[in-house]
């Protein structure tokens, strides 16, 4: 006899399990096929170089890019991702309780709803491994949490509950304030966007008058103590290494500024529409509408012009979430202005205001179910094709010009195509492996390096299976790798150097390293193909005895 789970027997409970699994499947799908990114072979390079913390992130990347290769055995894009497939999943679930907790369940589905749908969270942090895996779902437990404390008691099911009132009883804190010093803790220990999670709760409480007992309970004492203790790997590598994550990121990164030396205000407005771009059109313009709509009434009732009838629950919710969202959300758009920012620095802010979005739905969706439900599958539908289209292409090229897929003879030349800069791992491994050149040399050689940073990180995937040669980066810009190894213990040792195409004729190629080496010879030159095209082209040096120490520009 088929025994089906209570819980699934309600239609609006299945559908929420259909968007988890459906997701996940979509996901999975993409984190199989596409090629990894150029922040995911770095990250991979924290696995192999297990610290308290790095260079420019965090511990907890590097133990959720190691959850497959580890399990597994194996390295490969599916691998380096498989925790963040989970953990995304994690995510959405704890997003779907707080919408819930905090309006009502048909809320909660729909939030569900779009953040499966958005590109940017789909992608950014839900099938490719970045910092943002953990952070998210450190973010939505701090959210989750704060809904629970500072909202006990359950608003019900029906959209009807959506703002249900505060309690008639005064608040008091509790036992939940101190695991807030935890979960923070957490949201830092993946990325520094947790810094400003933290400043955003003091925010909420010092202007809610209801609240702000918070701020000086003995329980939130406690809690600082456990955030500085749960910091502990973040603090205590910093403190032995000249503090150089914190210096990179607020000094070192943005060195510079814009090419026009100022303030730009269409920086901005690119750095706007590229959020709504990646949020997709559909969802990103309402969002921002949603936010600024919840703003105006916040500030409208703090100045007295509330309207008759406006719930104060509702408002201390709204509130909440304005203040885990805004400063991310409106802090990065406005730093486009001076800086290119990339897509996932305001992505925790677009990821909160989700549930604002969710719940102003429910509305919507009064007047009109049918247009809600052509907004949320349509959406879903042209975002689900338009990356498949996207996939296809990385992956075989089918609107390069030549390729064995190509699509109407194809459009863009690889030399045109900004997709080829992905490189194909597992192709690039076979490559090495079957070149006799690079097998002899790998036998006689003490070490491996090129002069990119991320190449080097490519490198290290693609040649990890076949040696157990350090692989280093000797760069203007090395990162990580010029604290994982000095240069000076390779002094008198032989070398593989590899270098693409791209940098074969540029600062810091073959001909700038004939300096540190005795001889410096070009042993076999690798292609990678897509579409049956070459789409790179790498050049490999012998090099004998390193006769001086590679300089790095720090620490």
């Amino acid at each position: 006899m088929k025994i089906i789970p209570k819980w699934l027997a309600h239609p609006p409970h299945r559908t929420v399990l259909y968007l988890l699994l459906g997701g996940l499947l979509f996901r999975g799908i993409v984190a199989f096929f596409l090629f990894p990114g150029f922040d995911e072979a770095y990250y991979y390079l924290y696995t192999q170089h297990l610290d308290w913390s790095y260079f420019d992130h965090p511990l907890l990347v590097a133990l959720t890019t190691g959850v497959g290769p580890w399990s597994l055995g194996a390295i490969s894009q599916f691998t380096l991702r498989l925790g963040a497939l989970l953990i995304h999943t994690g995510s959405l679930i704890l997003l779907y309780l707080t919408a819930a907790r905090l309006f009502s369940s048909d809320a909660a589905r729909l939030t569900l709803a779009i953040a499966t749908i958005a590109p940017l969270f789909a992608l950014g942090f839900g099938s490719l491994t970045s910092p943002d895996n953990m952070l998210i779902f450190a973010w939505t437990a701090t959210l989750f949490w704060a809904a629970c404390e500072f909202f006990p008691s359950q608003s019900g099911t029906s959209s009807a509950d959506s703002g249900a009132s505060l309690p008639s009883v005064s608040y008091r804190p509790t036992y939940r304030l101190a695991a807030f010093g935890v979960l923070i803790g957490l949201a830092c220990l993946s990325k520094y966007h947790g810094f400003i999670l933290a400043l955003s709760l003091v925010g909420f409480c010092l202007t809610s008058r209801r609240y702000r007992c918070a701020l000086i309970s003995p329980w939130m004492a406690l809690a600082f103590g456990l955030f500085v203790i749960t910091l502990f790997p973040l603090w205590y590598w910093n403190l032995n290494h000249d503090w150089i994550s914190f210096r990179f990121h607020l000094s070192m990164r943005f060195d510079g500024g814009n090419d026009q030396g100022g303030y730009s205000a269409f920086g901005m407005l690119v750095a706007f529409l590229a959020g709504v771009g990646y949020l997709f059109p559909t969802l990103g313009f309402p969002l921002w509408w949603v936010s600024g709509r919840a703003l105006l009434a916040q500030l409208k009732a703090a100045f007295g012009h509330s309207q008759t009838g406006d719930d104060p629950g509702f408002r201390q919710k709204q509130a909440l979430i304005l203040w885990v969202s805004l400063p991310i959300m409106v802090g990065f758009t406005v730093l486009g202005g001076f800086q290119a920012i990339y897509p996932a620095w305001p992505a925790p802010g677009f990821w909160s205001m989700t549930l604002l979005l969710g719940e102003r739905a429910v509305h919507w969706r009064l007047r009109s179910r049918r247009w809600v439900q052509r907004w949320l599958v349509g959406s879903g539908l042209i975002v689900a094709t338009l990356l498949s289209i996207a996939l296809l292409h990385i992956t075989t090229g089918t609107f390069q010009k030549p390729s064995d897929y190509a699509l109407l003879g194809g459009f863009i030349p690889p030399q045109q195509d900004g997709s080829t800069s992905l490189i194909d791992v597992g192709q690039l491994r076979r490559r090495l492996a079957d070149s006799s050149e690079v097998n002899a040399a790998l036998q006689e050689v003490d070490f491996i390096f090129s002069n990119e940073v991320f190449l080097t990180s490519y490198l290290d995937m693609a040649i990890r299976p076949l040696t157990q040669l350090p692989v280093v980066c000797f760069s203007a810009d090395p990162r990580g790798f010029a604290l994982w190894f000095d240069p000076a213990q390779f002094v008198g040792q032989d070398a593989l150097y590899l270098t693409p195409e791209t940098l074969h004729s540029t600062p810091e190629s073959a001909e700038d390293f004939r300096a540190y080496f005795a001889s410096l010879e070009e042993i076999e030159t690798v292609s990678l193909e897509r579409g049956g095209a070459v789409t790179a082209t790498f050049h490999i040096y012998r090099a004998r005895t390193m006769v001086k120490p590679y300089v790095y520009p720090y620490p």
